[in-house]
């Protein structure tokens, strides 16, 4: 693997301005040697000026590298030293508290930490070694960068001014001589060694473990996900061609269709949420801190395509059932109850096996979604939030299988299913409404806590709007029957406005807020922003384009619709999976704002709060997860204000230091793991 492969590969994504600019520096070279004058047609020393010119350049670009690569090292230090002295001085006053209290039992049992407080300590010493680790990998890609590139220029140019430069500069530069990288890294390896893991250094080394840069994805996992979506692909062939030649009636399969369409949606959405993965691990777009998951073990985009490939064939084989339920002698719709039983026992199964720890993070993610008022709102909890906006449909059809089964007693005949759709006019309304709920209460909670009327108040308002389109489309169909012309139904033109509205309200909110799109300070990138993390500017013009059309496609399937061109159902069954694929779609823009936030504070791992968040603590928090301008560090005529803004915001990591050591609290930040 060529060296600059190598580098792109391993370096921390949020400190991608702060390496050495590795690329730049060879283009610089191969420039100056295919602009340097023949031999043949010059004298030798208008070739030597033209290189001791290049050089006097070459040298000063690689002066302003080394020094910019100086300064950030020296401050992540410094950063990092901070945290050590506040988590150490967290774990002596918590042992001393201990030894006090055996003292006045007087027992000579071995000193046993609180169990909340020694968790929420590993936690924090673990991810603060993961960003020792980086630090020292950064530590040692920019020197091999300087070694390979001073190296180039030697082998290019036929000189050793390269090689004398890497030796006085380069070796005697504060960021390769300096070692305290490697004590703080030993230092918590002891600290986490001997106080919190008991002695036992193979678990804490367990604990501490990073997983390796540019990790490959395992072979055996890349079979399975061919070998299920193949399987997947031949069985959903199969599935269409016996619902076309299958004997049974029209309203059966109809009612079918309703009841494995919410699974089939799932399945869509996990699989395009492997593809986002995908795409994100691709552009170095770090989903993992994020959505604040552990590094050391989270779902890979194989996994969730694996995943989703394998409940596709469940999918496929439990359709199939349904229709040679009469071949094979049993009732037709146990399969559709027998599939949702299946998917809701994988998620909620309590036992270690199955994926476990990201079965229990989605788990208490959407407690936390649910009870939005009464918990402090995260980026997962929100964006989890926003997808279950999308799917809608899936959560109707989930109402609509529950009443199915509660009230039709004849599971080989459908039966009258009219009080379960088109005449229930509270249940489903309420089940339309409660995604945009849940983002209605986070928003509410976030002004609660930031007191921020904007961004927070506005973006509820979006939400609200959403209320007024169920609403007014509930009283249409409710007195529908009342009017001859549904065009004399008031009621329809009260939807067609709130409709209207709402749509322009989210697309705009989409572009502007969520994507952070048509910046001002855009420069080459019209209409989009200053800095773009995806190859090319067509994505982001694709995704414009797309967004406003899926976003009002709602207007050709009323038209279609109410001309009985096309029927309810099946405009539905298009226009779902359409959804889904739009919030596919803005996942990739949203996760590159929020991505480019951390990029603007070099923020690379998570911070593990182990001590209270004050009020004044969580407004810093949440003016950062929404900062509107995206990046605010960045190399450009515009990002050096705003640098020097945020260095003079920018909060001490340790509180004022009073007192004796023991007496130093921990301001880390106020992620928790979820």
């Amino acid at each position: 693997m060529k060296f600059a492969e190598h580098l792109s590969a391993h370096i921390t994504p949020e400190w991608r301005k702060q390496y050495i600019n590795y690329e730049e520096m060879k283009a610089m070279l191969y420039t100056a040697v295919e602009e340097a004058p023949a031999m043949e047609s010059v004298e030798e020393d208008v070739i030597k000026r033209h290189f001791a010119n290049f050089d006097e350049n070459f040298y000063h670009y690689c002066d302003e590298e080394l020094k910019k690569i100086n300064t950030f090292y020296s401050e992540k230090l410094a950063e990092a030293t901070r945290k050590y002295a506040a988590l150490s001085a967290q774990l002596r006053s918590m042992v001393e508290n201990q030894q006090k209290a055996k003292t006045k039992s007087h027992t000579l049992k071995r000193i046993n930490l609180p169990y909340r407080k020694a968790q929420e300590l590993k936690l924090a010493f673990s991810e603060f070694y993961l960003s020792l680790i980086l630090l020292q990998n950064y530590q040692n890609l920019n020197h091999t960068g300087f070694r390979k590139i001073l190296k180039k220029h030697d082998k290019l140019l036929r000189s050793d001014n390269g090689g004398r430069w890497q030796k006085e500069q380069v070796e005697t530069s504060h960021f390769f001589t300096n070692k305290d990288i490697d004590k703080l890294i030993n230092d918590t390896e002891t600290t986490v060694t001997g106080t919190l893991e008991g002695g036992d250094r193979q678990k804490a080394m367990k604990r501490l473990r990073v997983p390796p840069l540019g990790e490959q994805q395992s072979p055996w996992t890349t079979f399975k996900v061919g070998l299920f979506s193949g399987s997947f692909v031949v069985l959903f062939i199969a599935v269409i061609l016996s619902a076309i030649f299958h004997e049974s009636t029209g309203e059966n399969l109809k009612i079918a269709f309703r009841l494995y369409r919410g699974p089939l949606l799932l399945i869509e959405f996990v699989f395009l949420m492997g593809v986002n993965i995908y795409g994100w691990r691709s552009s170095g777009v770090n989903h993992v801190l994020i959505f604040e998951l552990d590094p050391r073990n989270h779902l890979s985009e194989q996994h969730l395509m694996e995943m989703a490939a394998i409940f596709g064939v469940v999918w496929t084989l439990s359709l199939l059932s349904f229709l040679y339920s009469a071949s094979l002698s049993i009732p037709p719709y146990v399969n559709p109850l027998a599939l949702t039983i299946v998917m809701i026992v994988f998620l909620m199964n309590p036992f270690k096996v199955f994926r476990y720890e990201a079965r229990f993070w989605l788990l208490k993610t959407i407690g936390r979604m649910v009870a939005a008022p009464f918990f402090h709102v995260g980026f997962a909890d929100f964006w989890l939030a926003d997808q279950l906006n999308s799917l809608v449909t899936a959560l109707l059809d989930f109402q609509f299988l529950t009443c199915f089964y509660v009230t039709n007693g004849n599971w080989l005949e459908a039966g009258n299913t009219r009080q379960c759709m088109e005449e229930s006019y509270i249940i489903r309304p309420i089940v339309n409404c409660l995604p945009a709920w849940f983002r209605f209460a986070q928003c509410l909670r976030r002004y609660r806590d930031s007191k921020e009327a904007f961004p927070h108040l506005v973006n509820a308002g979006k939400y609200s709007t959403t209320f007024c389109v169920v609403i007014f489309a509930t009283l249409r169909s409710f007195h529908a029957s009342k009017y001859d012309d549904a065009f004399d139904n008031p009621y329809l033109w009260l939807w067609l406005l709130s409709s209207v509205v709402s749509a322009c309200y989210a697309y705009t909110w989409d572009i502007k807020m969520d994507w952070g799109l048509f910046d001002k300070n855009a420069g080459e990138n019209t209409f989009l922003r200053e800095e773009i993390v995806y190859s090319t500017p067509f994505f982001y013009y694709f995704a414009i384009v797309e967004d406003l059309v899926l976003r009002f496609v709602w207007a050709l399937s009323f038209a279609l619709t109410e001309y009985r061109i096309v029927s309810g159902d099946l405009m539905t069954s298009v226009l779902a999976p359409l959804e889904v694929f739009r919030r596919f779609v803005w996942n990739f823009f949203r996760l590159e704002n929020e991505h480019l936030n951390n990029c603007g504070k070099f923020r690379a791992v998570r911070d593990i709060s182990i001590a209270p968040i004050d009020s004044n603590d969580q407004i810093i928090i949440l003016k950062m997860m929404d900062d509107e301008d995206g990046v605010i560090n960045r190399d450009t005529k515009h990002g050096r204000a705003k640098n020097r803004k945020i260095k003079e915001d920018k909060k001490p990591l340790l509180t004022t230091f009073k007192g004796s050591l023991q007496d130093l609290t921990v301001d880390i930040s106020s992620s928790k793991k979820l």
